[in-house]
């Protein structure tokens, strides 16, 4: 008996602990980058795919999800945006890679300003020698179904209005350098 309420204990806490969790098909994480999801610019001469992404586990309480990329060794002082994703319906559980510019993403999602200058996914490119990056990819579950965010809104903005509205979040980090 006591073997069957040990297994039962062990189980039930593999359960609780599953959770959120965030994944890609478009490549290993536990490997550097392709360089198929890297710049087109900046010296990078990538092909700036945005990466295909599927998450399960969100609370039921999510009324929405957010998608962020950021790089927090870039050398500004405060990390670099190369993605963000907001207002995707709380009935989606994935993108497709390409998503990003090729009105591929769901209805209604809008996609913020890059530190790139512009709305859309862009790749991974530290600078030359520099030690490879992280590059943290994460899916929030919202509280709200809409953000009032636009596709000019900065990456500080975004995630400023992700933390008042996160409910819990799941993120894998994949490292690049060249």
């Amino acid at each position: 008996m006591k073997k069957i309420l040990t297994i039962t204990f062990l189980l039930l806490t593999q359960v609780a602990f599953a959770g959120f969790s965030l994944k890609t098909t478009s490549f290993d994480a536990k490997k550097p980058l392709p360089n198929k999801h890297v710049f087109n610019g900046f010296g990078c001469s990538g092909e700036n795919v945005s990466p295909a992404l599927e998450w399960s586990g969100a609370p039921k309480d999510t009324k929405s999800f957010a998608i962020t990329v950021y790089d927090p060794d870039a050398p500004t002082g405060s990390g670099w945006w190369h993605w963000t994703v907001v207002n995707i319906p709380s009935n989606v559980m994935m993108i497709e890679e390409g998503a990003s510019g090729a009105k591929k993403l769901p209805a209604g999602s809008v996609e913020g300003r890059t530190d790139f200058g512009s709305a859309g996914f862009g790749g991974a490119c530290p600078p030359s020698g520099d030690k490879p990056h992280r590059y943290i990819f994460t899916i929030y579950a919202l509280k709200t179904d809409k953000l009032d965010i636009n596709n000019e809104a900065s990456g500080a903005m975004v995630g400023f209005n992700l933390n008042a509205n996160s409910i819990d979040k799941a993120s894998f980090t994949v490292k690049y350098g060249r």
